[in-house]
């Protein structure tokens, strides 16, 4: 996988799909490495005539590491105290840059999770390369107390890091059981499979705590929301444990024109089966935005 130097920072990305076509730009959530976006998800949005992008994240895989920062006071900033090495806004200027580098004026752009919010921010700040927005399972703030995660939910985000391999798998497959989707089968060699790959390709538990705190010290974002002029869909599943639908009909309130789609049975992930709901809204959105 290609490499380049954006916002300052060095990011991992991988593309998918003919150049020529328009650019779409994936944002992974918390922790998340580019393989988190799965390849078919890629090679259907590419089939479908879009020139596909998946990037690193700063602090996770392959992306600049940040070690200077150190451990965030996590406790701290959930009381609404301590400070962030950085916000949300600047992992939003950090995919900004790497279109930049790709020499690519603007693009679609998509989100997952904490991926949705930076992609928020994204439209917020550089509105101009922002062709249309797509925010899956998200939130348009870092704080969720009116709806929050479920406890079995909440006991996964704030487990303790796991220390080995082995352990790291154990703890993906007992995450996907309790946030995944109750919908669609769970495929746990698959989950095995891409939680041994992220470890191989690049364990470093420090990374998430710190775009976990870049969350809670961006705080509520979402009086911004109503300024925006982009194409919006908000994707969730009903049965998302951990950041309640409630938060995707709000992200989709606060926007205007913005619509909201749910998905039967779909949690806190990207099932196979639901990629052809997905691909088909995240196209027909940008169709849309061309015909006005």
């Amino acid at each position: 996988m290609p490499n380049t130097t954006a916002n300052g920072l060095t990011i991992e990305y991988e593309t998918t799909g003919d150049r020529a076509d328009p650019a779409m730009l994936l944002v992974m959530g918390l922790g998340g490495q580019l393989i988190y976006w799965p390849d078919g998800f890629c090679q259907a949005l590419a089939d479908r005539g879009y020139f596909v992008i998946r990037y690193d994240n700063r602090d996770v895989g392959l992306s600049s590491r940040l070690e200077s920062a150190g451990v965030p006071d996590l406790g701290a900033l959930m009381q609404g105290k301590g400070d962030s090495p950085y916000l949300l806004s600047d992992m939003a200027a950090d995919g900004i840059g790497l279109l930049d580098a790709l020499g690519l004026a603007a693009a679609h752009v998509v989100g997952a999770s904490m991926g949705g919010m930076i992609a928020q921010h994204m439209a917020l700040d550089h509105p101009a390369r922002v062709l249309t927005l797509c925010s899956i399972m998200s939130t348009p703030t870092g704080r969720m107390d009116a709806d929050p995660p479920t406890p079995e939910a909440n006991a996964v985000l704030m487990r303790p890091v796991p220390t080995g391999r082995d352990e790291a798998i154990d703890a993906s497959v007992e995450a996907a059981k309790v946030v995944g989707s109750p919908g669609f089968p769970l495929d746990e060699a698959a989950v095995r499979d891409l939680a041994g790959r992220s470890f191989d390709r690049g364990f470093y538990p420090l990374g998430p705590m710190r775009q976990f705190a870049a969350i809670l010290a961006t705080g509520d974002w979402s009086a911004r929301l109503k300024a925006l002029d982009v194409a919006t869909l908000v994707i969730h599943g009903d049965a998302d444990p951990l950041v309640r639908p409630s938060w995707g009909r709000k992200t989709a309130e606060a926007i205007p024109g913005a619509r909201f789609l749910a998905i039967p049975g779909m949690g806190h992930n990207l099932p196979e089966g639901a990629w052809p709901t997905l691909v088909d809204a995240i196209v027909a959105n940008v169709e849309a935005a061309a015909e006005r």
